[in-house]
């Protein structure tokens, strides 16, 4: 028989707008699988690797903006989740996840499938809850009504992020053969009001005497969604030359008003005094550009961050202020309160961006073929509307240099693993019909192939492997590039090809190793299929490092003269 407390649990998740669950196979975790395979208002589907489950899990509630279930048994199956649950929670991305587990009596037991599970994730997730092992009384089904509704709303409270409800059950875990499972038709459910903080008039009254006596305004977008509102605001300062926008490709706030080829030309002293900012504005997340945050940390400047919450962090070494208010009221409220501002400063910037543009794709043309050059072309034949998932490493680094996209941009920079990036975009497919492209290199991919060991179709996925044999971003990294351990401890090299995955899991799949063929895969790569499809670029690690450093060179000396 299942226990009304967990069809109470699963009841309250519908009722709370939870429409998804990814589920791992296992004993213990019986009831709650069964619960939420039946539950008429939820979509539950079963990842056997919980590592690759709670990514794909990460990758809906990204898209869909709502928490996703997880359901796994107890011992060591919750600690395959960590990875994805520490990036969910440094991305703001929510998840509920719910670990079965043994009584507290038979925990350190020498019992099967035991450890340590109540707060096992610690401060990767804004909370930990422990639901009661028993429903004897009504009031203690209240008490677990009532953790399961905190657990939701604050799965999705701002910052939004992963909680833990760890579920200690007892046996039987299985209903007896045809019985039915009946949800209650009202559960228990109490939200949380959504409410927005904004600064007081006497704040704003002092932050615009601040404006008086800046000259030089930067702001920097971090990881985000798409949010036309934001862009259009964003435009509209950059338009009438008010700021400078410096976008990485994760804001995906990127447009012809905003810099977007910075890593080109930070650090170059010839041009960094030109460049140094009075203000720093930031919102969003992360950015990707190390040359950014390092030229930021060595300037003068202010940086005010704006979050609704109130919260920062001091990426640049510059924090002076904390603004409590959405992206969206502050930059409104700049755009009637900010004056003149330098031209010089606006120009400078805007120069060494357009001259980029119009060098970057004449240099990669004149370049050998390799992964660099090899994916400028192929970003170049991507459809939009569709979304791009990036792998960390190199391949996240060569869209940045590669400038502005129409795509959505999504890569796991909460914590910039190489894990879990196929699984990622797996969940993504499983959210939208658009075309879902995952670029990633080698080792990522074949780190996390059992995101495709599921029975759940995805024709929409368009996989380009960047596979050069090793991990070549060592060979990048002044450290390791210099030391006689470098090939065998650094770059790992490897022998495997996507070849013996793609007929294993059914997937098409094309390998290039020159411009012709590439040209030849990509003509009907983005078509319809009924199947997933693999482009391999099959490449040589050291090449491709020369080709990085001579476009480096060849557009630094355009620059320049």
């Amino acid at each position: 028989m299942i226990l009304s407390q967990i069809t109470e649990l699963v009841a309250i998740c519908a009722k709370k707008g939870i429409e998804n669950a990814i589920l791992s196979p296992g004993s213990r975790c019986a009831p709650l699988t069964i619960a939420f395979a039946r539950h008429p208002d939820i979509h539950a589907r079963t990842i056997s690797d919980e590592r690759s489950a709670a990514f794909i899990a990460l990758g809906m509630a990204q898209q869909l903006e709502e928490p996703v279930a997880l359901v796994c048994t107890s011992g060591s199956a919750a600690l395959n989740y960590f990875p994805a649950v520490a990036e969910a929670f440094f991305q703001q991305i929510p998840l509920l996840i719910l670990t079965a587990d043994r009584p507290a009596e038979w925990i350190d037991q020498y019992d099967g499938q035991t450890i340590f599970q109540p707060g096992v994730y610690g401060k990767h997730v804004k909370g930990s809850f422990q639901l009661p092992d028993t429903v004897s009384n009504p009031d203690i089904l209240w008490h677990s009504s009532r953790i399961v509704n905190e657990a939701v709303n604050l799965a999705k409270q701002f910052p939004a992020g992963p909680v833990h409800i760890n579920i200690p059950l007892r046996e039987p875990f299985y209903p007896a053969k045809d019985e039915k499972i009946v949800f209650p038709e009202k559960p228990h459910v109490f939200n949380s009001v959504k409410s927005r903080t904004q600064p007081t008039d006497e704040s704003l009254i002092k932050l615009k005497s601040r404006l008086e006596i800046v000259q030089r305004v930067l702001i920097i977008p971090g990881q985000q969604r798409p949010e036309p509102q934001l862009q259009n605001l964003l435009d509209q300062l950059a338009i009438k030359q008010k700021v400078v926008i410096v976008t990485d490709t994760i804001s995906n706030l990127q447009s012809d008003q905003t810099i977007s080829f910075h890593d080109h030309w930070l650090g170059n002293e010839a041009f960094s005094e030109g460049l140094k900012p009075d203000l720093i504005i930031s919102f969003g997340k992360s950015i990707i550009s190390k040359s950014l945050k390092l030229f930021l940390r060595k300037t003068q400047a202010s940086h005010w961050h704006v979050q609704e919450d109130g919260n920062a962090k001091d990426t640049f070494q510059r924090l002076t202020r904390k603004i409590a208010a959405s992206p969206a009221f502050f930059l409104h409220w700049l755009s009637q309160n900010l004056g003149a501002q330098n031209n010089e400063f606006y120009q400078a910037w805007h120069w060494l961006e357009k001259s980029t543009g119009q060098k970057i794709l004449q240099t990669l043309g004149k370049q050998a073929f390799g992964e660099y050059p090899a994916l400028a072309y192929c970003l170049s034949k991507t459809p939009t509307p569709s979304k791009i998932h990036v792998a960390n490493s190199m391949a996240v680094r060569y869209l940045n240099l590669l400038g502005k996209r129409s795509q959505e941009i999504v890569c796991n920079r909460g914590t910039s693993g190489i894990d879990g990036s196929n699984s990622t975009a797996v969940g993504c497919t499983f959210t939208t019909k658009d075309i879902v492209t995952l670029v990633t290199g080698d080792m990522a991919f074949f780190y996390d192939r059992n995101a495709f060991w599921h029975n759940y179709a995805m024709p929409n996925l368009r996989i380009i492997l960047l596979n050069n044999h090793a991990g070549g971003i060592f060979r990048l990294i002044d450290g390791p590039k210099n030391q006689p351990e470098l090939e065998e401890y650094f770059e790992t090299k490897q022998k495997l090809t996507a070849q013996h995955l793609a007929t294993e899991f059914g997937f098409f799949y094309s390998k290039v190793v020159n411009q012709e063929e590439l040209e030849s895969s990509l003509q009907d790569f983005f078509e319809d299929s009924l199947h997933p499809k693999i482009l391999e670029i099959e490449t040589s690690s050291p090449e491709n490092a020369e080709i990085l450093k001579s476009v480096k060179e060849r557009i630094k000396l355009s620059l320049e003269n």
